[in-house]
Order: structure tokens, then sequence, then C-alpha cells
């Protein structure tokens, strides 16, 4: 009892410097795992999709590219039908694009070029029963401040709708960059069931919210930030007008030897590992993988001059290229990657 009694003390003692001790421990124990958070960040953005089971081919074997080209009004459409539609779907391109680029070459289509992303967007699209409706600016890119193209690109959706007998299914739009703008203007003037504004910020305040605004999806990329606090304010405006509204963040991600391979049509894999390689010895990208600018900012066309590297003989080649490289840095492309996520938004919003 008496050597019991003597180690209270010493006990109430620890007991008092027990909490600075907790505290000391427990600051040490954030800091690590704060310093694990951000210095993982990347990699748990990232690990969000697998990019190699998301090749440019992956559904070959159950849709095919089979457009029908139209001019209406002076006004390029390209269109495709799958069997049995569930819905109508409007892709409006960024600047400097065209209906083209939604759909690869084929017989039906002679001058189109599938674009990386766009393509995809497209075959996801008709693989989930989209009916697809793309159409070209008349300009360099979509005019914003007049409403003479708004009403022609109404006009055409309207008629072509009808003439398919499509007039029962949802209609939804998306539309990148200045098809974003558009898009977004566009909904001010006609009925959409949902819409996907990408790389884009909202521009329906020049004529305010209407009631009935659609529900709307933000695809962008944080690291433009000044589009990213428009956007924020965007999404601040539809919540309090009561409509449904939600976002998709898009980082950047690491190249790897075979990516440009798995996301461009008639680009090898031998090629893909040699601009790979070529990125890495050039400085390019980081001993990690990501690039160091933009792929618009990033002289990796001289590079292949200086060295000699040789690409296949396609004229579009560079242009998908360039894409993916825009894409892996995430400051501004069209993306197909959260596509599963766009057409998610979309059909849950389908009556």
């Amino acid at each position: 009892m008496m050597k019991h009694a003597k180690k209270l003390p010493t006990q109430r003692r620890g007991l008092q410097n027990c909490p600075v001790a907790v505290m000391i421990i427990s600051f040490v124990i954030i800091l690590a795992v704060s310093g694990f958070i951000l210095s993982s960040k990347r990699e748990q953005v990232n690990s969000s999709f697998d990019l190699s089971k998301r090749k440019w081919n992956r559904f070959q074997s159950s849709v095919q590219f089979q457009p029908t080209v139209e001019f209406r009004n002076e006004t390029e459409v390209i269109w495709q039908i799958p069997d049995s539609p569930k819905a109508v779907l409007f892709l409006a391109h960024g600047c400097n694009g065209r209906a083209i680029n939604f759909w690869d070459r084929c017989v039906s289509c002679q001058n189109c070029i599938g674009l990386p992303e766009e393509r995809l967007i497209v075959l996801h699209a008709l693989a989930r029963k989209f009916a697809v409706i793309t159409i070209s600016s008349a300009g360099k890119c979509w005019s914003l401040g007049r409403w003479q193209e708004r009403v022609i690109v109404k006009e055409i959706i309207k008629l072509w709708v009808a003439k398919n007998k499509l007039e029962k299914l949802p209609l939804v739009a998306l539309g990148a960059s200045s098809g974003g703008y558009f898009v977004s203007l566009l909904a001010t003037d006609m009925r959409f069931g949902g819409i996907t504004i990408m790389i884009a910020q909202a521009l329906f305040y020049r004529k305010g919210i209407p009631d009935d605004y659609p529900p709307t999806l933000f695809v962008h990329m944080p690291k433009d930030r000044a589009r990213l606090r428009i956007i924020n304010e965007n999404l601040v405006a539809l919540r309090k007008k009561s409509i449904d509204v939600a976002e998709i963040a898009c980082m950047e991600f690491p190249l790897y030897p075979n990516f440009l391979a798995d996301r461009i049509p008639g680009l090898d894999q031998t090629v893909s590992v040699k601009l790979f390689e070529l990125f890495r010895k050039e400085g390019l990208i980081d001993q990690n993988g990501y690039m160091k600018k933009d792929g618009r900012a990033t002289k990796w066309k001289e590079a292949l001059r200086e060295t000699g590297t040789l690409l296949p003989d396609k004229p579009v080649l560079g242009h998908h290229i360039q894409e993916e490289l825009n894409l892996a840095y995430a400051y501004h492309e069209m993306t197909s990657l959260q596509s599963e996520q766009i057409f998610y938004w979309f059909e849950s919003h389908m009556s």
C-alpha cells in the first residue's frame, strides 16, 4: 500500500503534462498526414479513371460511325441516329472547329477528321442510344452577341427533330469553349432537358436567368483560375434560382509511353513510345510524366524537326497530338474522359 501510495504524485504529474504531449504528438501527426495528402494529391485525383482502359477503339465492336452530312441554310450539319434512340444530343464545337471534328472519316463523310476527344464523345453518345446532331458555326467562333445564329441553329434542330420523328425524346446539349457559351445562350431561347457547359462559363446573365433554365453541368479545368472564378459565380446564381447544377473538375494527368497510341487513331505504339521518349529527353515533361506547359506553348513540333523524328504521313495527326497534350496539361481543351459522368447527368434529368 505504501509503495503504491508513493507512486501517485508521479502519476499525477504525468497526467498534468499529458495534454501538452498529446498536442505535440497530434501536431506532428497532422503535419505528416497533411504532407502525405498534398504530395499524393495528383495520384488521388487521377486514380478516378484508368487512362489505359480508355482507348480510342474501345467502342469499335459495338458502335460504328455512319453519319449523314447535309447543308441546311448554307450550314454544315452532320448527324447519326442509333437504333431505338432514347434522347437527342446537340454538340457545339469550340473556336476553329467544325462539325467534321466529331466524326471519323468514313464513306459517308470523306472530309471528317475525328479529333480524339470529339469522336469519343459521339461514340459514348451513340453507345448510350443518344441521337447526335453536330452543326458548324458560320464563323471562326460562334456568334454570341447576335441572335441570328441562334435562330438558325434552333430552326435546324427543330426541323431535323421533326423530320426524324424524334419530338417525344428529351433534348440535351453540350458545348465546349465558344460552343459552351453558345449553348448557355441557346438554352435561354429553346427548351433543353439538360446542358453541359465545358471549359466555358455561362453567358445567360446577358438576358438574366429564366425560371425554366435547364439543369446545368459545368465541366471545367480549375487550372484556368480566371474562368474558375466566374464558373463559381454561375453556380451560385443558378442555385439561387433553384436550378439543379453540378460541376466536374478536370485535373492534369501524366503521359505514359503508350498514351498517344491509346488515344489517337492511326498512331501506333512504336511512334507513341518514341514521342514520349523525345518529350522526356527534351524536357517537355517532368520526371513523373506531367506536361511542363500547355500543349499549345510546348515546342514539340520543333523538337521533332530538330531530331529528325518523323510522324506517319497524315495531315491531321499533328492536330490530334496537340489536342491530347492540351488535355494532359488540363488548362483548356475538350475532354471525353468524363463522358460517363456527363451522360449520367443527362440521363438523370430525362423524364
